[in-house]
């Protein structure tokens, strides 16, 4: 017997990545060589101390217990790391885990929304962005990001009664998808703003620890009045290589973080005891390799972005995360692109589209692979891509 699911599905369909990924296998299954640059998920093995911690836990009976809250070993990690790592002092009242920022942003808009209210998304931006203010009955308003404004929010063409109306704004900067980051001063506007109509700001940090040419990676609330404004997700995923574990942080002002903590309290108990034996163990830890990885990250960049613009196409050099925002050849639309590339060369990319309306004229390629790879990959789109 079928059953008919939810009407609030309707508003969804099969994730782009899940797409992707059928047509990936499809080719695989045909005996062709695939060059997967869609999802980013990093090919870096997590630091040894790390694993380390996760195979000590591992071997301890009481660590397979229900934790009903998280521990204080763990909150305590995290606020020593943010003073550490960016100079920002926050109590351990004002954090809380979560299974993974796209879980967590999915369930704040359950937690802080109403329906009226207006949240304002960017366009491109991650699709979890537009689920989370779904689930919460808001109201959906896009700010573009361009390139000819450097993939920055343009504050002042917002409608002031839409700013009246709004609930939150979401941020994220080193951007996915568009690895663009955001001078402070971006920030510092979008701090004015908060105070003056009365929303809150929900930054995505994903990626400061994955920053290029000598910029800086620093988090939101190292600045004047954001905690009072906002949170922040930090995640452990990128920096340390434990994306399966899904293990990251809601941190900032109190009354949003209760809010989350709440409703989380209503279906889940509190992160793993193995988990956050791994959190204390990278929060707490030598940061070194994090480091060196940046570095790796760079050059990976530089051997696919490089090797794009010498066979002709005209790519521009990203700021910062584990991806590249690449404009598609002319005569080319993101789908087709995607699928010419997919056909012709193995090269599986995600269509600029899949992240809103104006990503459309792009692709994103995640640098999973080696510079050497890249070299090859780019080898290939050179001699087989119709141009």
């Amino acid at each position: 017997m079928i059953y008919e699911h939810s009407k609030m599905l309707d508003h969804f369909s099969t994730g782009i990545f899940a797409a992707m990924d059928a047509k990936k296998q499809a080719l695989l299954d045909a005996g062709r060589k695939v060059y997967n640059l869609s999802v980013g998920t990093p090919d870096f093995e997590p630091p040894q101390h790390i694993m380390d911690a996760l195979a000590e836990s591992a071997r301890d009976p009481y660590q397979y217990r229900y934790s009903l809250v998280d521990g204080r070993e763990m909150l305590e990690a995290a606020a020593s790391y943010y003073l550490r790592r960016y100079g920002v002092t926050v109590s351990t009242d004002e954090i809380t885990s979560v299974n993974g920022t796209q879980e967590g942003m999915g369930h704040l808009g359950m937690a802080t929304l109403n329906p009226g209210d207006v949240v304002l998304l960017p366009d491109p931006g991650y699709p979890i962005y537009e689920a989370g203010s779904w689930f919460g009955g808001a109201e959906i308003y896009y700010y573009g990001l361009v390139k000819e404004n450097e993939f920055l929010p343009k504050l002042s063409e917002i409608p002031e009664d839409v700013l009246r109306r709004t609930k939150y704004i979401c941020v994220s900067y080193p951007s996915n998808p568009v690895g663009a980051t955001a001078p402070k001063s971006m920030y510092l506007e979008l701090i004015e703003y908060a105070k003056k109509y009365g929303f809150f700001i929900i930054n995505d940090n994903a990626y400061s620890d994955i920053i290029f040419d000598g910029r800086e990676g620093y988090s939101f609330l190292s600045l004047p009045g954001a905690k009072e404004v906002g949170v922040e997700f930090f995640s452990l995923s990128k920096s340390f290589n434990v994306t399966g574990l899904r293990i990251s942080f809601l941190i900032g002002n109190r009354s949003i973080v209760n809010a989350l903590k709440l409703l989380r309290s209503q279906y889940d108990f509190g992160m793993s005891y193995h988990y956050q034996k791994v959190a204390v163990a990278a929060l707490t830890g030598p940061f070194d390799s994090v480091t060196k990885q940046c570095a790796m990250y760079q050059k990976r960049r530089d051997a696919l972005c490089g090797g794009l613009r010498r066979i002709g196409w005209n790519a521009w050099d990203s700021h910062g995360t584990m991806f590249t925002w690449i404009p598609v050849p002319e005569g080319y639309t993101s789908a087709s692109c995607v699928e010419t590339l997919m056909e012709t060369c193995g090269v599986v990319g995600t269509p600029g589209t899949a992240f809103g309306p104006k990503g459309e004229g792009y692709i994103r390629f995640a640098l999973v692979k080696t510079p050497e790879e890249f070299e090859e990959i780019i080898d290939v789109i050179g001699t087989h891509f119709p141009r």
